[in-house]
């Protein structure tokens, strides 16, 4: 991948045929992935780093993208993990004081191919009705080898998408004087989960995805938190067959977004791929305890089939107002509770932050 001329025409192919033709941003060349749309108005930086869009191209509903620019603190890891990126407009005039750079340059830097002048309302109206669906950029002409992309696009699939995320070693953060141990399980994580352990007064400890229940032993954690990540749960056979002896340690766990189906997996329920998923900052969540509804920050393309579950061992905790699928799990014979959506938002809204709360009051019972 290489510069361009921001000026260049470029393309989308979906896998029914649908073209569309717009204009280059960000990197040159062609890339495949599966296409998926968010609904965030803000957040772009963060979404572009969150591990958990491994292998897609993302389409941002909302029509003008880089207004406030990006700078060096808002990256959710340590590069982008998007295949591609699609907007109707981008700013190339971002107003903000914390800006550093604009989102062109930012692409660029990554080798991120964007898509920019397009129809961003009837590409997610495609994607809604016929759901998410493999699909090509392409800064060269489309229409000249459309036959032999489309072949590309139909034998396309994410695959060891956690493996290529994770870390590969053990890192600790912490500040001050921690009075809690977390292991945070690496699938993919953002940095805000780690972030909100390390405000309320926990030394993290973040490990591979592929780290053994002996390793967790010598860690001898007070917690251990359970992360998001991409691509489809029932693929990490090892890290599930893991997480059941993990379970087994009566330490406290909590488990955010991949990290809930994981450990859903593993306690035998299913999952399922949603039409189009849950992505974007306004996604309402019933909690079924408090009986209240919360906005939350969502980014997933599957579910834990909630009455997949066997009641003795685990309930659903929380659902989704609109489709009522499976947000949160409770479980009966460990210590533990997960959730779809991400209480540490960023940017989005804080409404469920009090799980985090909840998580250290539960090691602090544990530990007195």
């Amino acid at each position: 991948m290489s510069i361009i001329d921001q000026s260049r025409k470029a393309y989308l192919l979906l896998a029914d045929g649908t073209v569309f033709e717009g204009k280059s941003f960000g990197a040159e060349g062609t890339v495949i992935g599966e296409v998926v749309f968010t609904t965030g108005v803000t957040g772009y930086q963060e979404t572009l780093t969150d591990p958990s869009y491994y292998g897609q191209i993302v389409t941002q509903t909302f029509p003008l993208i880089g207004n406030y620019g990006v700078n060096g603190e808002d990256n959710e890891s340590d590069r982008s993990y998007v295949s591609g990126y699609i907007v109707r407009e981008w700013c190339d005039t971002p107003s903000n004081f914390r800006c550093t750079g604009n989102i062109d340059e930012f692409l660029k830097k990554q080798n991120i191919i964007g898509l920019h002048s397009i129809d961003t309302r009837c590409l997610t109206r495609i994607i809604r009705e016929a759901g998410v669906m493999n699909g090509i950029i392409t800064t060269e002409n489309v229409n000249e080898k459309k036959d032999e992309l489309l072949e590309q696009i139909k034998n396309y699939k994410i695959i060891d998408a956690v493996k290529n995320v994770t870390g590969d070693k053990i890192r600790t953060y912490s500040e001050g004087n921690p009075k809690y141990k977390v292991a945070l399980f690496d699938f993919g994580y953002k940095r805000n989960i780690r972030q909100e352990l390390v405000n309320r007064g926990c030394e993290v400890v973040v490990v591979p995805a592929g780290t053994s229940v002996q390793e967790i032993r010598n860690i001898a954690p007070d917690g251990i938190m359970l992360s998001n990540g991409p691509g489809d749960p029932s693929e990490n056979t090892e890290v599930i067959n893991n997480l059941k002896e993990i379970g087994k340690l009566d330490i406290p766990i909590f488990g955010i977004c991949l990290g809930h189906q994981l450990l859903a997996l593993a306690n035998g329920a299913k999952t399922e791929k949603l039409k189009y998923g849950h992505r974007g900052a306004n996604q309402p969540v019933i909690d079924k305890e408090l009986g209240r509804t919360f906005v939350t920050s969502q980014n997933h393309g599957y579910a834990v089939v909630g009455d997949s579950i066997d009641p003795e061992i685990g309930e659903v905790s929380h659902i989704n107002a609109n489709d009522g699928t499976c947000e949160g799990m409770r479980y009966k014979k460990m210590k533990a509770f997960t959730v779809q959506f991400h209480p540490e938002a960023h940017g989005g809204p804080l409404d469920t932050a009090y799980l985090f709360d909840e998580f250290i009051d539960m090691m602090g019972k544990e530990k007195n």
